[in-house]
């Protein structure tokens, strides 16, 4: 039938055609599947700024440096154990476009983000402490902690 439709001369194979259906099946056979996580978490807001760090305001405990464009956040140190680990991409329900983990929190905090607010101060006072569902992938098989 192939041969039907290339209308190649009797005895030559439409190797151009077979190479383009091998590509187009494997390509979509080699992309990782995931899976999609939802937490409610405790929300706050942070800035680049000496009084809420004790070193650089504008590195990230994982060495990143931020620019006050970023949609960034910081994690609680038990999230990364859900797959919250650095770079990951996330939504964060009531608010626009993904953010991406850039920082890690104190020990101290459980269950909780802080969304970066660049210098802005007074909006990250505006924005308070919330409580927000977020959403996240990692990938199939991951072995680490469920919600």
């Amino acid at each position: 039938m192939l041969t039907r439709l290339y209308k190649a001369k009797k005895g030559v194979f439409p190797y151009p055609v077979l190479l383009v259906l091998i590509v187009l099946l494997l390509s979509g056979s080699c992309q990782p599947d995931y899976e999609e996580r939802r937490m409610q978490v405790k929300a706050t807001a942070y800035n680049s700024h000496l009084s809420q760090t004790s070193g650089d305001p504008w590195v990230t405990a994982w060495g990143d440096t931020l620019d006050t464009a970023m949609k960034a956040l910081a994690v609680s140190r038990d999230l990364i154990d859900s797959g919250l680990t650095h770079g990951r991409q996330v939504q964060i329900d009531g608010l626009p476009g993904t953010y991406t983990v850039r920082d890690k929190m104190h020990w101290r905090w459980q269950r909780k983000i802080d969304i970066y607010m660049g210098t802005d101060v007074e909006k990250a006072r505006e924005w308070g402490i919330k409580e927000v569902t977020i959403t996240w992938k990692v990938p199939a098989g991951d072995t680490s902690a469920r919600q």
